[in-house]
């Protein structure tokens, strides 16, 4: 028989007890806290974040499209909602007031945009170029721009960043709306049907390659583009001349369609045209931790959206960080720096 402890004794020993088993539970219940924090917190900050894309059957909604895609599969708990807006110019205007958190604009609309909030706009990449298009039927007599005189032309819906390229092609050409040419609304949206209606003679069209609105346009009518290549340096005149955000940096330069872009135009040759840059767009108080994710996920989802806009197969780390004129987003230049070759 066990002998028996005083009371006192009896006591403090069942304190004790107590005391290990209250710190026992204690130190468990962090340490799985712990654990679930790291395993349910991704890093980031979850819901729904936005952003702003361009027309229908232009290549930034599909582009958008496709990012949403990968964004589902690469960012637990994050939601991207897309809104289509009439091009660079507005996405710019939309990011810069909190409309949207992310958004697409060519370098030229950038260096030119002079809305409120501008100095907080940031960029997480260059995405992909965007080629000037003049399009007209394959039995035009349009050789060059000048050709345009006296003759009707989309050039893109108003505060597009269609419009901002086109009336800088026709002013190097010495051509004004209303005296030499009637200039229209026309995107791609609605362009191609009316060229094809002969509602106007030709469009112009600034983005990725190929564009499902041509593509669509030259399955069904004759078509050709209209070599712009040779304007590159007075375009970069104009640039440097009009806008503050572009001074000390190359806007436009000159590139080509492949033949392959459109390969039922006729003729389906290359064509050699003005290229600008596109940039993924976000502002500085997005948070630096979703804006690193979203990097990475743009990095990594290449190739699959190459499939679809072919321009994207050349985004590279090594190219992506030449964001000009816009700075880098924190969060963007973190990713850089964690995968720099």
């Amino acid at each position: 028989m066990p002998p028996t402890l005083p009371p006192r004794l009896r006591r403090l020993l069942g304190l004790r007890r107590v005391r290990i088993a209250v710190a026992f539970v204690l130190v468990a219940a962090t340490a799985l806290g712990g654990w679930l924090g790291t395993s349910g917190n991704p890093g980031y900050p979850t819901g729904t974040f936005r952003m702003a894309t361009g027309t229908q059957s232009g290549v930034y909604a599909l582009y958008g499209t496709l990012l949403q895609a990968a964004v589902d599969k690469g960012m637990p708990g994050v939601r991207l909602q897309l809104d289509q807006s009439v091009g660079g110019p507005d996405n710019l205007a939309r990011v810069a007031d909190g409309r949207d958190d992310f958004g697409i604009a060519t370098a030229d609309a950038v260096a030119h945009f002079d809305g409120p909030g501008k100095g907080k706009l940031r960029a997480l990449a260059e995405l992909y170029d965007d080629y000037v298009q003049l399009v007209v039927p394959s039995d035009s007599k349009v050789k060059s721009v000048a050709d345009l005189k006296g003759l009707r032309v989309g050039t893109g819906q108003p505060g597009s960043g269609v419009e901002l390229i086109a009336d800088r092609v026709l002013s190097i050409a010495n051509l004004h709306a209303g005296r030499d040419l009637q200039e229209l609304p026309y995107g791609i949206a609605d362009a191609p049907a009316a060229l094809e209606a002969h509602k106007i003679d030709a469009f112009f069209w600034s983005g990725g390659l190929p564009t499902e609105g041509i593509i669509d346009l030259t399955k069904h009518a004759h078509v050709k583009l209209v070599p712009l290549g040779g304007l590159a340096t007075g375009m970069d005149d104009v640039a440097q001349r009009e806008d503050v955000g572009a001074r000390n940096t190359q806007i436009y330069r000159t590139s080509t369609v492949p033949g392959w872009a459109y390969p039922d135009s006729s003729p389906d040759d290359s064509v050699s045209t003005l290229a600008v840059a596109n940039l993924l767009v976000t502002r500085a108080d997005v948070p630096s931790s979703l804006v690193e994710r979203m990097t990475a996920v743009v990095m990594n989802s290449r190739d699959a959206i190459g499939q679809r806009v072919h321009s994207a197969q050349l985004v590279d780390v090594r190219s992506a960080i030449y964001t000009e004129p816009l700075p880098l987003a924190e969060g963007a230049r973190r990713y850089y720096v964690s995968v720099k070759p």
